[in-house]
């Protein structure tokens, strides 16, 4: 008689396995994260790569890493200047968000410089493909497609048609012939990307690797996924706006969290030059909880609009909404409001917005949040010529953050001639040109500068 085949459980974020289910991993102890997939026979693995020979880190020889630039500028500046031969690129974002669109525009664009590029597509058949690229105007003779889910044939094709880079939309949809369990499974996710790895760093061919992502927003599959890759893109975007923006969380090869913003058209994804020029082109006039606030993206600084709107609440426990930011932080500031300068918002309903769909997660935009919920609450305009930016803490203290100089700069260059900052940033910043500086060292002061006549 057979054996029976055995399953094993598997965690989806840290990769332990057990024979039976557990409700939390022993491993990362992280809850409900155990999914079953068929054990794999044994005896089936490959050969592991032979590994290099001890070498003194002085006498490692080094090669001069060229980067193949696509001509998008807002994709080559979130990749750090380019695109690294021999790494492995992950996209993850939303269905229908514009990953495909992209990386196609990216490969054609490389083809047209005399690259030859692969795009394997486990999701959609040449010819449905083709309907994109007709709309997208790619026709590149140097790109090459193919539809298939089998990784061994995909490396098959790779070795007999030599691409300079590749790409994989998506990897939940490929399995290797090694492993039983289905694609998509936490095992073939993690040995398909293990294989792809092997093969960038060996051949220097740069691949791409598209994946799904869950309700959470988090890419599907194991956790361990965004570890071995080199590089990690998240694409954001509402579906009620046209712009799109890629953020690196990862970079082997340069800055992380830095951002290129395109929009979208009917002829694709167009790069924007200006985001902070973009964000602000639809500002109201002389309304009450509007305020702009200069946050750095990576290396950019980007000026982007807090909306706020705070009004009495019919219902007994009031709305606390914000998008864009986080809604703890909402939460946290309006218990200082409460308790530092006597604005009692408990019942009051707060909605607090990034205008244009751009996500603002640093610490510096608190004195903006604050500003736009007091203007609201006050219900007086705030200086439109005007940007704020500093750390709010418990106290009611603001706090100093980092390059002052360069979101000063940039709210200059677009004319603004008033800047509210922290008192320890006004210390050490050079004078600038024709933009007047206020330090404040609490939200006290900040309400002073704020609401002053002008």
């Amino acid at each position: 008689m057979t054996k029976k085949n055995r399953s094993v459980h598997v965690c989806r974020e840290c990769g332990f396995q057990t024979l039976k289910w557990l409700g939390r991993c022993p491993g990362c102890g992280r809850w409900n994260t155990m999914v079953e997939e068929a054990s794999p026979p044994p005896g089936i693995r490959e050969e592991a790569s032979s590994m290099t020979e001890p070498m003194p880190v002085q006498e490692i020889p080094m090669e001069p890493v060229m980067r193949l630039r696509s001509g998008l500028e807002e994709f080559d500046r979130t990749l750090g200047g380019g695109l690294v031969p021999g790494s492995l690129v992950l996209i993850g974002g939303d269905p229908g968000i514009g990953k495909s669109t992209l990386v196609l525009q990216v490969l054609h664009r490389l083809a047209l410089e005399g690259h030859v590029a692969l795009y394997l597509s486990g999701e959609e058949s040449p010819q449905q493909i083709k309907l994109r690229a007709d709309r997208l105007g790619v026709a590149a003779e140097n790109l090459f497609i193919v539809a298939g889910t089998c990784l061994e044939e995909f490396l098959q094709r790779l070795e007999t048609l030599g691409p300079a880079l590749a790409a994989v939309d998506s990897i939940q949809t490929l399995y290797t012939q090694s492993l039983a369990s289905a694609p998509g499974s936490v095992g073939q996710v993690r040995e398909v990307a293990s294989r792809l790895m092997m093969l960038a760093k060996k051949s220097g061919v740069p691949v791409f690797i598209i994946g799904h992502v869950t309700k959470e927003g988090a890419i599907a599959g194991p956790k361990v996924l965004e570890h071995m890759v080199d590089t990690v893109l998240y694409f954001e975007g509402e579906g009620g706006h046209a712009f799109r923006v890629l953020r690196a969380v990862k970079n082997r090869f340069g800055p992380t969290n830095e951002i290129g913003v395109f929009e979208m058209k009917d002829s694709g994804l167009e790069p924007v030059g200006n985001p902070s020029k973009l964000f602000l082109q639809e500002r109201p006039q002389g309304v009450s909880g509007s305020v702009v606030i200069p946050c750095v993206e990576g290396t950019r600084p980007v000026l982007v609009e807090i909306q706020g709107l705070v009004g009495r609440s019919p219902l007994g426990m009031p709305r606390r909404t914000a998008i864009g930011v986080d809604s703890n932080r909402i939460s946290l500031l309006v218990a200082v409001l409460g308790k530092r300068m006597g604005l009692e918002l408990g019942d009051r309903d707060i909605f607090v917005n990034v205008a244009g769909g751009l996500k603002v997660d640093e610490p510096a935009a608190d004195l903006g949040i604050i500003s736009a919920m007091m203007s609201s609450y006050l219900d007086r305009p705030v200086e439109r010529n005007l940007v704020v930016f500093g750390e709010v803490g418990l106290a009611g203290e603001i706090r100093g953050v980092s390059r002052p100089e360069m979101r000063i700069r940039e709210a200059e260059k677009l004319g603004f001639s008033r800047c509210i900052l922290p008192a320890s940033n006004l210390e050490g910043t050079p004078a600038p040109g024709n933009i007047r500086l206020a330090g404040v060292r609490s939200i006290r002061e900040a309400f002073d500068e704020l609401f002053q006549e002008f």
